[in-house]
């Protein structure tokens, strides 16, 4: 009898033992955390470039608000997708987010390219600005395909040389310029030859000669490190024109976020329009001190030289009006809501 109880003490103590150990392991393993949902974000500015920085940024800031449930995998550099591929990838899912130049899809987006007009901006701030009331007062479908986050556009772009000076009209005669989408047709206005080029090439064709000079906006000095294989800036201000950027996400992907988050997002994004738009004036302001410190000149027009470069630019926003009316997009009215946002500044 005494076997038996000492039999059966024994046995109940093994199971109390087992179970002990079980809900040990039990305390031990990891609880389950809530779904991530992992986006990947392209944009073909180079790392160091401030644009792209305040890319990563957002990315970051996304995943902050959202307390982790949303974290995106940035790729600059074009290391995802090619600057001319990056909307068609975004719709086709090959990356989630995407940030391109709306010139580098020429034909693509005709209404919101009305923004890369010459209207002469005066700033960054403005042509962003001018950017996003467009998009906001007329959601055009040529967007329909992606979800927009948001816009922006650099501060006016000039016409820069290499070797020859531009001091007048005439002197654009025969030089191969750099150029995308409405700044190549800038270009062709002005007297120039336009030669289609992504800013990522830009470098070295000017290095090796392949063009004359390129148009862009003064930041791209330092930004893309242009002012070392260039001369001359014209300062044509009545010429200035801008390159509208988009960021734009995977509509499936938009809409499979919660609500909340997407709430969130869209906060951040009316946030970072504005910083991108500040980011564009103050890095004209550090491209032009690189440009003159590697010794190139500035080159100012008087009035009447000035008035000759705003009239030989002026029959493309009129022409560009008149292909909106074709494509029953209503010109006039675009290029109003352009014109009303620039008088704010």
């Amino acid at each position: 009898m005494k076997k038996l109880v000492k039999k059966s003490v024994g046995s109940y103590g093994k199971v109390l033992t087992a179970v002990c150990i079980c809900l040990s392991f039990a305390l031990t393993v990891p609880t389950v955390s809530v779904a991530e949902t992992q986006l990947t974000y392209s944009n073909f500015f180079p790392p160091t470039h401030i644009q792209s920085q305040l890319a990563e940024a957002w990315c970051k800031e996304v995943e902050k608000r959202t307390g982790g449930r949303i974290k995106v995998q940035y790729y600059g550099g074009q290391t995802l997708t090619k600057a001319k591929q990056t909307y068609e990838s975004v719709v086709d899912g090959i990356a989630d987010i995407g940030f391109s130049a709306l010139a580098y899809t020429r034909g693509r987006f005709p209404l919101m390219s009305a923004v890369d007009l010459p209207f002469g901006y005066p700033s960054g701030v403005a042509a962003t600005t001018a950017a996003n009331e467009l998009f906001k007062k007329f959601q055009p479908e040529e967007f329909k395909e992606t979800k927009v986050m948001y816009f922006n556009a650099h501060g006016p772009g000039f016409i820069h040389t290499r070797d020859r000076a531009v001091r007048k009209l005439e002197d654009l005669k025969g030089l191969k310029i750099r150029s995308t989408g409405t700044s190549a047709e800038v270009v062709k206005a002005l007297g120039g030859t336009p030669v289609p080029m992504p800013m990522p090439e830009s470098y070295q064709s000017l290095q090796k000669g392949v063009v004359d000079g390129s148009a862009y906006p003064y930041e791209a000095n330092k930004g893309w490190k242009l002012g070392e294989v260039v001369d001359f800036a014209t300062a044509a201000a009545p010429a200035g024109y801008t390159t509208t950027f988009f960021v734009v996400m995977n509509k499936n992907k938009w809409d499979s976020l919660d609500p909340k988050d997407q709430k969130i997002i869209e906060e951040i994004n009316g946030e970072w329009a504005v910083k991108h738009g500040d980011a564009w004036d103050s890095s004209d302001m550090e491209g032009i001190r690189f440009f003159l410190n590697q010794g190139n000149e500035i080159i100012g027009l008087d009035a009447k030289e000035s008035e000759r470069w705003a009239q030989a630019v002026m029959p493309l926003i009129d022409d560009y009006a008149a292909d909106l009316d074709k494509k029953k997009l209503d010109g006039k009215a675009v290029i109003q809501n352009i014109r009303e946002s620039l008088k704010k500044f």
